[in-house]
């Protein structure tokens, strides 16, 4: 097993016998050939593109499929891709009109035609229930498609989709050929890898189911977004994703040079990568922070004096420094500085424990147990707080909050359990409370996406049953951001539902969140997409 079971400490006290990836390489220019060896943290679940926002998953799909349009990492700006210009729409952003390029194939040799793509939408709109394939997130009121020819088709919506056009950049609305979109979720899954049949630049070709998927490159391929400077075929063979989820393992395969590259270097190892001459990136996601969102529907948070107490309990300038980097800047504003619809508020969340105290006397928990917990009429004020196994030392932030909580009289729990447990236990309120988790999506819909109660509903903020909202007035927010054809209307929605949490006390952010991927040297031209996935298609490996 690479590296053993030896800590990151002792793997790189071993670095006298492995030497420094200093030495002179050859070769300027990009180059075919070479498979890429890839650590990743976690194996991948699934890879229908609606359900891969997983990292994992992502960081597959990203690099099998194709897009109707590109969106640039950098500016945000759209681009066409597999559609040969931007889509035309009407006034009210019902209907969008692509028009496709021709010669566009899926590695089984079927078209990539406006049928196929027609098919993928109808599905990725609608979802499919008998199947367990569920609805993107990203594309709201969808209504289904109209094929005018082969290279001609029409989307409709019930209601403004303003969002639609950047959701079709997305990896979630990766293509797909005829025969994958006839598949259920299990053939999606683990096990079915090689059933994916798609029209990227790489082929899914072999699969260890939890271990390694390998793809290789499609010799053929020759329709990237038409603005890059690179054209044709990728210039790696392929690219051999490794699944290891020991830290140590991962970290000290890059170092000796076993590995060519890891995702989820961790903060406190970034300098010593970097002092082995290895490259560090980290890669912003910009979508919404890294934080907490108070579920107000409990009874124990429906109090907004208490959720401001808690909110002014928490030490964020100690969380950063004393868990992270300069690449993990203490959030300013509910969004990431880089997220479309930034509003920055950076003395909003203050760290001010005698305010939370104050806060929390006047919302009456003014009794107090042996060990200092607060009571109201015998009732103790203790939350439950999940572990974000995907978001970088999760468990760590929120042993600082808990510590945060504890000295103004609040008991917080953690939740125990793997990633798995954290999914189905952070569905009950009664189970969790204080919602550990970020999202990432370069568009407004973002919002959505994240606390909407047709998205991720990260409030739990209504119960169909009773018909109980936590705070209805963040619904109807976000439903202007989605349902409006008018981007200066949806940029003030946006700036609105911010402003709304700030004085609700309904959310605290944080830091924003990278990916913070290593590489040897000789792994040249990485980048990522907008929210943080690798990228692979440019990369070349030096001699």
């Amino acid at each position: 097993m690479l590296g053993g079971g030896l800590s990151l400490g002792a793997l790189l006290a071993l670095a006298a016998c492995t030497p420094d990836d200093t030495a002179p390489l050859s070769g300027g220019r990009p180059a075919p050939g070479g498979v890429l060896r890839y650590f990743e943290p976690q194996t991948w679940t699934t890879l229908y593109p609606p359900s891969a926002g997983f990292y994992p998953n992502g960081g597959i799909v990203n690099n099998i499929t194709d897009r109707l349009l590109f969106q640039d990492p950098q500016t945000l700006e759209l681009h066409p891709w597999i559609a040969e210009a931007l889509p035309e729409a009407n006034a009210d952003a019902t209907e969008f009109t692509f028009r496709l390029r021709t010669g566009v194939t899926h590695s089984d040799g079927t078209p990539l035609d406006a049928e196929n793509v027609a098919r993928n939408f109808d599905l990725y709109g609608r979802g499919d229930n008998a199947r367990a394939l569920p609805v993107s997130e990203q594309i709201t009121n969808y209504a289904g498609s109209e094929v005018l020819d082969e290279r001609t088709v029409v989307f409709r919506f019930d209601a403004p989709a303003p969002g639609f056009p950047q959701a079709t950049a997305t990896m979630n609305a990766g293509l797909v050929a005829n025969s994958t979109l006839e598949l259920d979720a299990e053939g999606f899954g683990p096990g079915s890898a090689t059933r994916i049949v798609t029209s990227g630049p790489f082929t899914v070709a072999e699969e260890e189911v939890g271990t390694r998927l390998s793809v290789r490159v499609r010799e053929d391929y020759d329709w990237a977004p038409p603005h890059l400077e690179h054209q044709g075929r990728a210039f790696l063979d392929g690219i051999d994703y490794l699944v290891n989820g020991e830290y140590s393992v991962r970290i000290g395969a890059l170092v000796s040079g076993q590995a060519d590259g890891v995702r989820g270097v961790e903060a406190p190892d970034e300098a010593r990568v970097e002092e082995k001459g290895l490259r560090l990136y980290a890669q912003p996601t910009n979508g919404i922070n890294n934080g907490l969102s108070f579920r107000s529907r409990h009874p124990l948070l429906a109090d907004v004096t208490v959720r401001r107490a808690l909110t002014h309990a928490i030490d964020r300038d100690r969380i950063v420094a004393k868990l992270f980097t300069d690449n993990y800047p203490k959030a300013t504003g509910v969004l990431a500085q880089g997220a479309a619809g930034y509003v920055a508020a950076p003395r909003a969340w203050a760290f001010d424990p005698d305010r939370a105290n104050a806060l929390l006397d006047e919302a009456g928990w003014t009794e107090r147990t042996e060990s200092g917990h607060r009571t109201r009429d015998g009732e103790p004020l203790t939350l439950r707080v999940n572990i974000a196994h995907p978001q970088p030392r999760s468990r760590e932030v929120m042993s600082l909050v808990q510590e945060d909580f504890a000295r103004v009289g609040v008991h917080l729990t953690i939740n125990e359990g793997d990633y798995a447990q954290q999914t189905i236990d952070s569905l009950e309120l009664d189970r969790v409370q204080v919602y550990h988790s970020m999202v990432a999506r370069a568009d407004y819909d973002v919002l959505a996406s994240q606390w909407s109660v047709a998205n991720r509903d990260a409030f739990l903020n209504h119960d169909e049953e009773t018909g109980e909202w936590g705070d209805e007035r963040t619904q109807e927010i976000l439903d202007r951001i989605t349902g409006s054809a008018s981007a200066e209307d949806r940029a003030a929605a946006a700036a609105e539902l911010q402003e709304h949490f700030i004085d609700q006390a309904l959310v605290v952010p944080l830091f924003e969140e990278p990916q913070v991927f290593g590489f040897r040297r000789r792994v040249r031209d990485f980048s990522t997409e907008p929210v943080g996935r690798p990228a692979f298609y440019s990369v070349w490996l030096a001699d």
